[in-house]
């Protein structure tokens, strides 16, 4: 059994401020996520699970907070955000042996709603529960969707919509945002006590003292930064809103509004109705993961008491990050194309085949999806081998001819998605649930998708290419 306690407590009141969520005394569970409560050992009745994430009571001994951090957003620093509509409400210490907070969205305004209302639409709710359940199966770090509750409530967006409450359980909510949040208050002790309890729960490998210890923190974080950047653009992820406030020290992914998954492949493809500049577009997330990270190292300088020996230390490790980056780009593709060891002529290999699919507007993940399926004994005819890259193929399989075709499918079948949440479905799906109702088709749809990797003969809506993908926008849904 789970033991709920309360974290964080010695940062202090200044970044774990005491509040209360909003009672929904109408509120319904509308989606649990069972296999969730059964990992963390979380032995409790739907009702009760129902009256802790609707404010209706309180777990026993833990004070609600709202917690605190500031951040950039789009670039532009902006030095008071913090949870305006979200409570955390608990720690759970699980039976894996690790601890987990739980985390209510949706639950109410707080003192850093900035005049918000506090509130979460269904829709965002929906779409959080389906992407997280969808990226911990395609090995994507995240952090996990427990439960949506309908509130019974309508809230005000463009038009009413249903309100809803999402329940996050995450390893941490600590954000580069909450050390730019300490670096500003130049609040120095209240930093070395998050550098401590940030390495005591996620890097406890790190047995350095001094501001070595410092250094050693900040690389492993750059280190999970780049594998998370990794496996999005892996598995074709656009996050859409890479602010700082939205990334996790632990290297996991949170905070799925206005995400996507990109279809057409473009290494320019933005989905987000706000992200105007494409500064968060698919090609540019690697680059962006390398400035959040600098902005962490612009915090920890007042750890630091030599600044301009800091300052060159934290650059080579942010170098770093990019050396890191590349290496593991490089094998991704090689695990894509099926290739066991890359060579310099299949950089000219990989442009070609990303040329064509540009030009032709090829689906990401169909694309490659396909190339696997050739490999196979028997191939499935739901993924047939794009005409225009006939010649391509050609030379690519001359190219892994080299070894064992039974490898070659391991590596591309490890790596390569059969089937994705896409847009137009997750769409279609909030709309069912707007409407009231929740099909058949959707249990079974998210049923797949726990096993993406397995290719068989799905339903031609769940792998085809949104019709209209150029006109798709996606919306923080704040």
């Amino acid at each position: 059994m789970s033991q709920f306690f309360t974290r964080y407590t010695e940062l202090g009141e200044t970044y774990l401020v005491p509040q209360q969520p909003y009672q929904f005394e109408q509120a319904q569970l509308l989606l649990t996520n069972q296999p969730l409560l059964t990992e963390l050992g979380f032995e409790i009745d739907q009702q009760a699970l129902r009256d802790y994430l609707a404010g209706v009571s309180q777990v026993e001994r833990i004070q609600p907070v709202a917690m605190a951090y500031c951040g950039h957003q789009f670039g532009h620093f902006n030095p008071q955000l913090g949870d305006g509509r979200a409570h955390l409400i608990a720690s759970i210490a699980a039976a894996d042996g690790l601890n987990y907070d739980m985390h209510l969205k949706g639950s109410g305004a707080t003192v850093f709603s900035r005049g918000g209302d506090g509130l979460c639409a269904l829709g965002p709710a929906i779409r959080e529960y389906i992407m997280s359940h969808a990226m911990q199966a395609l090995g994507v770090p995240t952090t996990h969707c427990l439960a949506v509750l309908s509130t019974g409530q309508q809230v005000i967006r463009q038009t009413p919509e249903p309100g809803a409450v999402v329940c996050r359980i995450a390893r941490s909510h600590i954000r580069v945002g909450t050390f730019q949040l300490m670096a500003m208050n130049k609040d120095v002790a209240a930093m070395s006590k998050l550098v401590e309890l940030c390495i005591r729960e996620h890097y406890s490998d790190i047995t350095s003292s001094g501001e070595a210890r410092i250094f050693d923190f900040f690389t492993q974080v750059c280190q999970r930064q780049c594998a998370l950047i990794l496996k999005w653009m892996q598995v074709g992820f656009i996050h859409g809103v890479m602010n700082t406030d939205n990334t996790l020290i632990n290297g996991e992914t949170i905070d799925y509004g206005p995400c996507a998954m990109m279809e057409s492949f473009s290494f320019d493809t933005v989905f987000s109705s706000i992200d105007r500049q494409g500064r968060y577009a698919f090609g540019q997330q690697p680059n962006i993961a390398s400035w959040n990270c600098g902005r962490l190292a612009e915090s920890l300088m007042v750890l630091i008491e030599d600044k301009d020996a800091a300052l060159e230390r934290f650059s080579s490790i942010l170098s770093q990050f990019a050396e890191s980056f590349n290496e593991g780009y490089q094998v991704m593709w090689s695990k894509k194309l099926g290739i066991g060891t890359w060579e310099e002529s299949d950089q000219a290999l990989l442009s070609e085949l990303l040329s064509l699919m540009q030009q032709n507007k090829l689906d990401y993940t169909n694309t490659f999806a396909a190339l696997t399926n050739a490999l196979h004994a028997s191939p499935l005819t739901t993924y047939p081998l794009p005409e225009v890259l006939a010649d391509w193929v050609s030379k690519w399989r001359k190219r892994i001819s080299g070894h064992s075709g039974a490898e070659a499918l391991a590596l591309m079948q490890s790596v390569n998605p059969a089937i994705i949440p896409r847009n137009d479905l997750v769409e279609r799906f909030i709309a069912q649930f707007n409407e009231g109702t929740q099909s058949d088709e959707f249990t079974d749809w998210l049923t797949a998708l726990k096993t993406p990797y397995t290719y068989q003969a799905y339903p031609v809506q769940w792998t085809a290419t949104m019709a209209h993908e150029q006109a798709y926008q996606t919306f923080c849904g704040t």
